[in-house]
């Protein structure tokens, strides 16, 4: 694995964020953004924002053709605690998509704002 790669997929680092209630008001917005889960499917079906989308991170790098959203499109990816997403924010951008970021503390976040979930 070059060392690039293996760089992409640390759950470390600094990417764009965006918080639980700012997400929440931007989903509003004439403009929202696209939702992309990638918590496990097990996780996804036991609560979820209406409307993500989940691919697992595992399974991100494989499927990201799946992506239903446009390279404009402003997406946010989520996990349960913002580790997962991270590597999920910088492989889209690798793949060319220019409005990506992460929700800031994941589920966790959107849970303990008592933001409403979907199943």
């Amino acid at each position: 694995m070059k060392l690039s790669t293996l760089k992409r997929w640390l759950p470390l680092g600094e990417v764009p964020e965006i918080d639980a209630q700012a997400l929440q008001t931007a989903m509003g917005s004439s403009q929202p953004p696209r939702i992309l889960d990638v918590r496990t499917a097990v996780e996804w079906r036991k609560s979820r924002i209406a409307g993500a989308l989940n691919i697992p991170v595992t399974e991100l790098g494989s499927r990201v053709g799946e992506i239903p959203f446009g390279r404009d499109e402003p997406i946010v990816a989520i996990c349960l605690s913002a580790h997962r997403s991270i590597p999920a924010v910088r492989l889209l951008q690798q793949e060319g998509y220019k409005d990506v970021r992460q929700l800031r503390g994941g589920m966790l976040a959107w849970w303990q704002a008592g933001l409403p979930t979907g199943k």
